[in-house]
């Protein structure tokens, strides 16, 4: 290992013996002071479980870029954390974001033809009036959960409207969602997990009956379901599971950390007035400032590679099976590459953070993420220029997905 891995002091008793598996509840708090002191002390980090833990800027881009010798596919991962014969293990190992070449490139082709610019700019008149709904709702009111009743029903009718989901059958997405995804965290309860199985099956029959009547009434372009069905018929098609666990995955992928985004945005944004004030006035830096929301509060905070062959990043060499664990949180506040990166600066230029990962693996989704984040900021701080946060906002307990239980908003 090199100089800039090796620790520049006595290590801080908080770094030594640093695990995923057992984290204190100040860090779902606030996890940067910890990621900040294994950056600086150990940066690549052998944890309890022989995984290695990469927290440097640098390194994570390197790995994202190199498909020679990183693989995302989870099989080994998963099949002891959830069993091989389970619903989780069936869905996450067949979603997009887990899988290789040349799985990957099919599917990764079919959902970003189906995410066309077109397709993009075909939401924004429904989104608009959405917003527009909630912030007049909102008004009305006086009082409300920023998360409940503003940012998760954005990516809802989203993703609902692209799969054509009828408005009276959306109930239940949103639980499934987080269960499925909260499963994924590095040490879920057993009670968790039992939620995600329930959840997937759940999902999947409902799914099933929805693609089936897409086949017999097929929608238009706007419609993704239709539109993979459609080319699917002049290509190579997906299976029945590859298609359906795949619509789950762009639900989870564009619903959970969409809902973050915005709601995380927002708490740090209310408290500093002059941001707000002038957001307001030059809304040109909105989609800036959305930039800084995805760098300072990453809505994924972990991913993970398994190392294919001998490979050496930041100085320390890999061997194939050797395990890691990405913290995308702590790489996105690296001072080698984000000046004064601990403040919230909305004209932050460049921005070159990882919240989208990066390279072949970039998600495919993030254009309608950026959208719908910057129509939701845009329109809350100009409709609602007196929201104050009540209280201090209650933080997930999870360590993959940064978001918020609750933060309550008031009308002054």
């Amino acid at each position: 290992m090199d100089d800039r891995s090796m620790p520049t002091h006595a290590p801080d008793p908080v770094t030594v013996g640093f695990d995923l598996g057992r984290l204190p509840t100040a860090f779902f708090e606030n996890p940067y002071p910890t990621y900040a002191r294994l950056r600086r002390e150990t940066p690549i980090l052998q944890l309890p479980d022989g995984s290695w833990l990469l927290t440097r800027h640098a390194d994570l881009d390197a790995v994202y870029r190199d498909r020679q010798s990183f693989s995302s596919d989870k099989k080994a991962a998963f099949g002891p954390k959830f069993g091989t014969d389970t619903p989780l293990f069936a869905h996450h190992t067949t979603s997009l974001v887990f899988s290789d070449p040349p799985y990957h490139t099919r599917v990764r082709r079919r959902i970003v033809s189906a995410l066309s610019p077109a397709a993009i700019r075909s939401l924004v008149p429904g989104l608009d009036a959405l917003v527009r709904r909630l912030c007049a709702t909102a008004q009305a009111r006086g009082h409300f959960d920023l998360v409940e009743d503003f940012a998760a029903a954005i990516p809802i009718e989203v993703i609902g409207n692209l799969l054509g989901v009828p408005h009276d059958e959306r109930e239940p997405l949103r639980a499934w969602s987080m269960a499925i995804l909260g499963a994924l965290d590095p040490a879920p309860a057993p009670a968790m997990i039992a939620n995600g199985q329930r959840s997937v099956t759940a999902f999947l029959a409902y799914l099933a009956r929805l693609v089936d009547d897409r086949r017999r009434h097929p929608l238009g372009d706007s419609d993704i379901i239709s539109r993979l069905l459609r080319e699917d018929a002049a290509s190579a098609p997906l299976t029945e599971q590859e298609l359906l666990h795949n619509c789950i995955f762009l639900l989870n992928a564009g619903h959970e950390t969409t809902t973050n985004l915005i709601a995380t945005g927002l708490v740090n944004l209310l408290p500093r007035r002059d941001d707000c004030a002038r957001l307001v006035a030059q809304p040109a830096l909105v989609p800036l400032a959305v930039e800084e929301c995805l760098r300072y509060e990453s809505p994924n905070q972990l991913g993970n590679r398994l190392v294919i062959a001998p490979v050496t990043i930041g100085g320390h060499t890999f061997v194939p099976g050797d395990y890691l664990t990405l913290a995308i949180g702590a790489a996105n506040r690296d001072p080698e590459v984000f000046a004064e990166p601990d403040a919230f600066r909305i004209d932050r230029a460049p921005n070159p953070h990882l919240a989208f990962a990066a390279g072949g693996h970039a998600c495919a989704g993030m254009s309608v993420a950026r959208t719908e984040a910057d129509l939701a900021i845009r329109l809350f701080l100009s409709r609602l220029p007196s929201a104050r946060l009540e209280g201090t906002p209650l933080y997930q307990q999870r360590a993959r997905f940064r978001g918020l239980v609750r933060a309550d908003i008031v009308l002054a």
